[in-house]
C-alpha cells in the first residue's frame, strides 16, 4: 500500500524505458553491439599478441556472443 502523500510511480513502456536509457546521440541496441563486437575484436587481439591466454579466451567468447546477438536480430527482422 503507498503511504500518504506519495504517488505510485508507473512502470514505462518498453520504448519510453529505452529512450531514457540512452544518452543522446547513441544508436540503438544493435549499433551498441557492433560497436562492443569491434571493439573486443581489437582487444582479443592484444592479448593474443601478448599471450594473456584467460584473457584471449574470454573476449574471444564476447565477440562469439555479440556476433550471435546480432545475427539472431537481423534474422528476426527478416521474418
Amino acid at each position: 500500500m503507498a503511504k500518504p502523500g506519495k504517488k505510485r510511480v508507473r512502470a514505462a513502456s518498453g520504448a519510453e524505458a529505452r529512450s531514457r536509457n540512452e544518452e543522446p546521440g547513441e544508436g540503438g541496441v544493435d549499433e551498441a553491439v557492433t560497436f562492443i563486437a569491434e571493439q573486443v575484436g581489437a582487444l582479443r587481439k592484444l592479448a593474443e599478441r601478448h599471450k594473456l591466454d584467460v584473457l584471449h579466451y574470454l573476449l574471444g567468447m564476447t565477440k562469439l556472443e555479440a556476433d550471435e546477438h546480432l545475427r539472431l536480430r537481423s534474422k528476426r527482422k527478416l521474418s
